[in-house]
């Protein structure tokens, strides 16, 4: 039995998200059944976040186990000859044993696209905030402030199973173009809606013409519902690469510990 890590890239428009629902079609469902039409067996593929309905992603990661005799190159193929038009398999590679997509992540990257007018052809591959006047400079301005560890309680989802809010932001760019905004951030990791509740409260403070400073009001009050703090569309969201400790990358890494080895930052992951 070999462990092997996948990258995918969907257009998560038709999906109630990565995880498997009772009531939607969710791409790890789509994933798993397909790995089960060449491979003979059902087999859990589990990836590094669980993205909501909606959300997209240029580069999510995820591993399975495999006991067959397909190569890397034929596995890829094989994938990608059944799966959707809206999913596809980048790359296959063999990884250590104890390599473990969801806890060994040690930085992830997302995209958050904002469009400054709404169509029928960027509804679904961008967000909009509806008669919100957005100014770059202005939410350029908050960007200090989110930057390093904080308690991020006030822009993340209650979830009973994450009771660590720390989170430290590495790197957050914004830019216009003529029809977009477009967030970059970077992370060890975000809290659920932590992307989208950030773009949000920042068009809103732009809308408001508010004073930089009220980004660290927020962060103090750790309050997520607090008038400010609006969710952007989950459309406009997109993941956009996942980082590793090489070591697990290598097949030959299986030292003697145990399989659920973390990062510091390795605590369960919502990409929302």
């Amino acid at each position: 039995m070999a462990r092997y890590l996948i990258k995918i890239c969907y257009d998560g428009t038709g999906y109630c998200g990565w995880q498997k629902q009772k009531n939607g079609l969710a791409i790890q469902e789509v994933m798993e059944n397909t790995l089960a039409l060449f491979s003979g067996k059902k087999t859990s593929i589990i990836a590094a976040g669980r993205t909501d309905a909606g959300v997209h992603s240029l580069s999510q990661y995820a591993h399975f186990d495999y006991s067959g005799s397909m190569q890397d190159k034929q596995l890829l193929l094989a994938f990608n000859r059944y799966l959707p038009d809206d999913i596809k398999v980048l790359e296959i590679m063999k990884v250590s044993p104890v390599f473990n997509a969801r806890y060994q992540a040690y930085e992830r990257s997302y995209r958050y696209v904002l469009a400054k007018e709404k169509t029928p052809f960027n509804r679904n591959y961008s967000g909009y905030l509806l008669r919100l006047n957005l100014n770059l400079k202005k939410m350029q301005s908050c960007i200090e402030n989110l930057l390093g560890k904080h308690d991020f309680s006030s822009f993340g989802k209650k979830n009973p199973e994450v009771p660590n809010h720390i989170c430290e932001l590495k790197h957050i760019t914004i830019n216009e173009t003529e029809s977009y905004f477009i967030f970059d951030f970077t992370a060890d990791r975000f809290l659920h809606n932590m992307v989208r509740r950030i773009v949000g409260t920042m068009a809103n403070i732009s809308h408001l013409n508010l004073s930089k400073e009220t980004i660290l009001e927020i962060l103090e009050n750790r309050c997520p519902r607090q008038n400010l703090v609006i969710t952007a569309p989950a459309s406009g969201l997109y993941l956009m690469e996942v980082k590793y400790p090489p070591k697990f990358l290598d097949e030959s890494y299986n030292p003697d510990f145990k399989e659920n080895e973390m990062t510091n930052s390795a605590l369960p992951h919502s990409i929302k």
